[in-house]
């Protein structure tokens, strides 16, 4: 689309140029200064009107701060008559989509609603925790899917020897079995519980046929790698001969990586909806794709 424009935000700088680049777009300049406060001032570099614009913000921590970058901009742009289209490739406050225990804020719901507040007439996100929560958006809202990216990484490059794939618990079911359909490997299903109120998780033990074979851990959000550590330790004392964690999050709270590590993980593969040292796959292919496929 000739009138098809691409908008950094502060988070997502070099995503949001590949996106760009994908689409053969043009790339607005944005202007960021943190107050000392944490306080955010942007500055759009040009006049945009009223064409069609992609917005790239993730929300990976600083989570609110990031969030209210993404409000900031889109407001400005549709203030300006721009027809905003909001990715948001890491989404926060995605994993409340639902109230699980009476009292508890349905975070999904607002974060929708205050996008739509602001201007946004369509959003995208990559792996969203769970697709129920994208029913939260009264606009157009879709997840695309970085499972085909991940998989293809680990066959061109890391090149497993007899791999099994694993999810960590019984809702990344479907992820794991896409993952391990487009290798064409075997997969298993670990019985993960997690305390509603204290936060703890447990893993059961579960037969797997996995001596002296790689294991790939599947996942969509890693966060302190507490779930990957039980998983590694026991896919390690079943005999497994490396353990790979591949996630399309990334998010890795202080010593995340160091404790997997010691767990048994062997490497770590995420993608650049979060940037840093393990973000090894780009997913810009598959936001561009999702919008070729608009015209």
């Amino acid at each position: 689309m000739e009138n098809r424009l691409v908008v950094p935000g502060p988070a997502s700088t070099d995503l949001a140029e590949r996106v760009a680049e994908g689409l053969d777009a043009e790339l607005v300049g944005v202007e960021c200064r943190i107050f000392p406060d944490g306080e955010s001032k942007i500055t759009l570099k040009e006049k945009v009107g009223n064409k069609q614009v992609i917005l790239v913000q993730s929300t990976y921590p600083p989570v609110d701060q990031h969030l209210m970058q993404a409000f900031l901009l889109a407001h400005r742009l549709s203030e300006e008559g721009a027809e905003v289209h909001m990715v948001v490739p890491y989404l926060a406050y995605s994993r409340q989509d639902k109230e699980f225990l009476g009292g508890e804020i349905v975070s999904m719901r607002v974060i929708a609603r205050l996008f739509r507040s602001v201007g946004v007439r369509r959003f995208v996100t990559v792996d969203i925790h769970s697709v129920e929560g994208l029913s939260n958006f009264s606009i157009p809202a879709y997840s695309v899917s970085a499972v085909p990216l991940l998989a293809e990484y680990v066959r061109e490059v890391v090149k497993p020897v007899n791999p099994v794939a694993v999810s960590p618990d019984f809702g990344g079911s479907s992820r794991v079995e896409a993952f391990s359909k487009i290798l064409g490997i075997e997969h298993f299903i670990l019985e993960k519980s997690r305390d509603r109120v204290t936060g703890e998780v447990s893993i059961k033990n579960a037969e797997m046929n996995i001596e002296g074979r790689d294991a790939v851990i599947v996942d969509d959000i890693i966060s302190t790698g507490g779930s990957v550590q039980r998983a590694a330790a026991q896919l390690k004392a079943s005999g497994a001969r490396r353990v790979i964690a591949a996630c399309t999050h990334p998010v890795l709270i202080g010593d995340a990586v160091k404790k997997m590590s010691e767990a048994g993980v062997d490497e770590v593969i995420g993608t650049n909806t979060i940037p840093g040292s393990v973000s090894k796959v780009d997913v810009s292919q598959a936001i561009s794709e999702h919008f070729k496929t608009l015209g």
